[in-house]
């Protein structure tokens, strides 16, 4: 559903646009609002409406006796916010989750299928010198 990566700055307000491919499936979608909230190795996740809403399911799914479930949902959902895109296609960044990011102005926008990442661009640049050698091998693994 998303793929590609897109460099962008952060405007003075913390915006950005959403790459054009992916407002115009937000149009498709006829949705105008997606959910922000901490990603993993380092990153923010972006998910649709209905992403966010079949994520939900899952999670409430795991008894909440398990502490990792605990743990895992309080820091997903206490940092998760709602966020419209405007008539220009922007949106804004969360200070708190600039900062759990590294964020300061340049982003890298990641489509990755189910969901969107927004990295730091010196992140993603790390994260993709460290992985892309070992991309083969890993497919070989998770492939069999």
């Amino acid at each position: 559903m998303w793929y590609g990566q897109y460099f962008h700055t952060l405007d003075n307000k913390d915006r950005f646009v959403l790459p054009a491919k992916f407002r115009d499936k937000f149009k498709e979608l006829k949705k105008k609002k997606f959910y922000i909230t901490r990603g993993l190795d380092k990153c923010l996740f972006i998910f649709s409406q209905d992403m966010w809403e079949a994520l939900e399911e899952r999670l409430r799914a795991i008894p909440f006796t398990k502490r990792q479930s605990r743990d895992f949902n309080r820091l997903l959902f206490s940092g998760a916010q709602e966020i419209e895109i405007d008539t220009q296609g922007r949106a804004i960044i969360p200070g708190y989750l600039k900062g759990l990011a590294a964020i300061e102005r340049d982003i890298v926008i990641v489509g990755v299928g189910d969901r969107m990442e927004i990295w730091a661009r010196l992140e993603w640049e790390k994260f993709y010198q460290n992985n892309q050698k070992n991309f083969e091998e890993v497919a070989e693994n998770l492939f069999d």
